[in-house]
């Protein structure tokens, strides 16, 4: 989940369009039944009945037209989707990142990221923190065994950069290194890809105390250097890197808003900052992200790429930006918005420079690119990996091009259309069970978009599932059948945009365990597998979902499976 869902955003949900993941019936719920052979499926039409018109009569056609005709209609709404239905090759898998899971925070030479210092410094709900988390530090070997009894292809992971190079640059921490190798050696004896983001979110304390982080070209260089160490010791086994976890959205939080680190902004778009300027440092910091990207991309294509064998890219966060009416002014406005997000960074990869929206409205604001910018950031991906949730419906406010001092949000002149809620005690800042609506069709719309506007990226799904919150007893919540079926629609929506020419290589849910998840601390889950944090063991326990997905892994038809009564119990 993104680290930078903004109290703003927060305090404006979309309502509820569709069925999502508060209570509702239990949809075509099914036991799990193998997948027909291929030869089969493509011989028959839905529902498995033979015709062979080839040998009737005129008359026998006709009666046999009027008996098909009645067979379709008493059919099931669509032939049930198994995982041999997805292209040879594709990835199935399950994600999380280093801070948000791993613990073990002042171990083994780390040191801290701007995460542990805004953690610690009690800016996160209930004061949680990432210190011990799901402690997958030392609980590896018994995750990687779950993720092999899951049945998945990939586990997509991340390294932290203050563990490997503690302090930012120079000297590598052979402790950092020992755990990487052995828990990608792990992955591979079961058999498990390792999909390794090299940066999301964790930037080293030290760098940011030093020249302000991400906003100081000298960004570029550090960053450039660390993927090196990555590349060179942990290339010869990983065949799939992201650069940097949702570049898109970081410099909003952290430097618009400052609702995250390191909690830059100025009035009157972010009210509790001591430092920073809203309107100049997003776009600053977005473009430094981008050239190390570049960078990074260029050092491993021209040193290690023939010989390791490996693809490399970034993550994007996907929301998909919808007109709140069918007016002119409010439908340009979702276009606008979504140049603003997902163009910010495939437009300049694609075609060599920004959105001209953005050059528009942006001005001078906006940096430029040099021409050897250009060349190296054009093209700067083998695929690109999209972390989507939720649909967000914008309405146009072309007042906000106005006024004197303008953010990212005004620059894009639009305004959310979603009510504001009041807290229910239970989640923060007003989030109820419709935070995580299925909109299933709005991955598809996002991904024809990249596909006839980006000349169709190759593109993984690199992180979808749905939210709930904890049990008030604190006892650990086994069914969740609410996400099985969220993930169940997202899937199905994903091989129809594949029928349909998008080339989505693969699918990632977020995530395997509950983990420390951002401003939320742990008042959110997403794991398929629960964590009981109220343990010093960190003990994890099967939900429905890991189930349910375990068992489409395995060929099952994709139906949410009912289990028995009694299949939680310990």
């Amino acid at each position: 989940m993104s680290a930078t869902t903004s109290a703003r955003e927060l305090d404006n949900l979309p309502p509820r369009r569709t069925a999502g993941p508060g209570p509702r019936p239990s949809p075509r719920i099914k036991p799990v039944r193998p997948a027909r052979p291929a030869e089969e499926r493509d011989t028959r039409p839905a529902g498995g009945a033979r015709l062979d018109l080839t040998r009737l009569s005129t008359m026998g056609k006709a009666l046999g037209c009027a008996a098909l005709l009645l067979v379709v209609l008493l059919l099931p709404d669509a032939e049930a989707v198994t995982r041999a239905d997805f292209p040879p090759g594709f990835v199935f898998g399950v994600g999380s990142s280093a801070y948000q899971v791993e613990g073990a925070v002042a171990e083994d030479g780390r040191k801290p990221s701007i995460w542990d210092t805004f953690t610690h410094g009690g800016y996160s709900i209930n004061n949680a923190t990432g210190d011990v988390t799901a402690d997958q530090y030392h609980k590896y070997k018994e995750d990687v065994k779950l993720l092999h009894e899951m049945g998945v292809d990939a586990y997509r992971m991340s390294i932290a950069w203050p563990r490997l190079i503690p302090d930012g640059r120079g000297a590598v921490n052979p402790k950092g290194l020992e755990y990487y190798n052995n828990l990608i050696d792990e992955l591979l004896s079961y058999g498990i890809q390792p999909h390794v983001t090299i940066y999301h979110f964790d930037l080293p304390q030290a760098l940011q105390d030093e020249y302000n982080g991400l906003l100081s070209p000298r960004f570029i260089e550090d960053f450039t250097a660390y993927a090196d160490v990555c590349f060179k010791n942990f290339g010869d086994r990983v065949k799939y890197w992201s650069t940097v976890n949702e570049p898109n959205i970081e410099p909003i939080g952290g430097y618009d808003q400052g609702i995250n680190p390191p909690r830059r902004c100025s009035y009157p778009f972010g009210l509790a900052c001591e430092e920073g300027n809203s309107t100049t440092e997003p776009y600053i910091v977005a473009h430094h992200l981008l050239l190390a990207h570049a960078s990074a991309v260029s050092l491993y294509r021209e040193k290690y790429q023939a010989e390791q064998g490996g693809r490399i890219g970034l993550t994007l966060l996907g929301w998909w930006y919808e007109p709140a009416t069918e007016t002119p002014d409010d439908i340009a406005a979702a276009a606008r918005m979504n140049d603003f997000h997902i163009g910010w960074f495939m437009h300049p990869m694609v075609y060599g420079d920004y959105p001209p929206v953005m050059r528009k409205n942006v001005g001078s604001r906006l940096p430029s690119f040099t021409d050897e910018e250009r060349k190296r950031v054009m093209g700067s991906f083998d695929f690109v990996g999209f972390n989507h949730y939720i649909v967000v419906y914008v309405k146009a406010d072309l007042s906000r091009l106005d006024q004197k001092l303008r953010d990212y949000m005004f620059d894009a002149a639009v305004a959310y259309d979603m009510p504001v809620l009041k807290s229910n005690n239970q989640f923060p800042f007003g989030l109820t069970n419709d935070f995580m609506t299925s909109t299933p069709w709005a991955l598809n719309k996002m991904l024809k978009h990249l596909q006839v506007k980006y000349k169709n990226p190759a593109v993984m799904i690199h992180e979808n599932g749905a939210a709930s919150q904890p049990d008030p007893s604190g006892a650990n919540t086994y069914d969740d059948e609410f996400r099985s079926q969220f993930l169940q629609d997202y899937i199905e929506a994903t091989l129809h945009s594949i029928r349909n020419g998008s080339n989505v290589q693969g699918y990632f849910v977020w995530s395997f365990l509950d983990v420390f998840e951002y401003l939320f601390g742990y008042r959110l889950g997403f794991g398929v597998y629960g964590v009981d944090f109220n343990s010093t063991e960190r003990t994890r326990y099967q939900r429905h979902s890991a189930k349910w997905y375990s068992s489409f892994l395995r060929g099952g038809e994709l139906r949410p499976v009912a289990l028995p009564d009694g299949a939680y119990s310990q």
